[in-house]
């Protein structure tokens, strides 16, 4: 197996995906690899338009900074498409990602789904790593 060198993480806001994004960048940390995370713009964003390409949200920040990750190591992308389309892209230029990290369940979830349609979509088809990680994950 090579050596990490970037991880992406899918973020919409949700607490699984604050998890995620905290699995993400502790495992950055701990391996030097550099973290890119990733909110998908789709159709429905103008109903929540506080995630903007300009700003990293407060709570990536305050992540990236308790992990040790400044300046080029955690970086923040906005990209159009839906989801699936964005977080699949990541082993493309400019991200060229080793492994893809997502929350169980996101802001779309259904009521008794173990894994939300994203993530298992993710998981079918992408052609590097997916970790899923759970909205209970806290540090150990």
């Amino acid at each position: 197996m090579s050596a990490l060198r970037s991880i992406a993480v899918g973020y919409d806001g949700s607490v699984e995906s604050e998890s995620a994004v905290r699995w993400a960048a502790e495992l950055a940390s701990a391996t030097g690899a550099t973290l890119t995370v990733l909110h998908a713009v789709g159709l429905m964003e103008h109903l929540q338009p506080h995630l903007t390409s300009e700003t990293m949200p407060r709570a990536i920040e305050e992540i990236a900074q308790e992990c040790g990750l400044e300046g080029e190591r955690c970086r923040w992308l906005v990209r159009q498409g839906d989801a699936c389309s964005v977080l699949l892209r990541c082993t493309e230029d400019p991200i060229m990602a080793d492994m893809l990290v997502v929350g169980s369940r996101g802001k779309g979830k259904r009521a008794g789904m173990m894994i939300g349609s994203v993530s298992l979509e993710v998981a079918q088809h992408a052609t590097i790593p997916v970790v899923v990680v759970p909205a209970a994950y806290v540090e150990q």
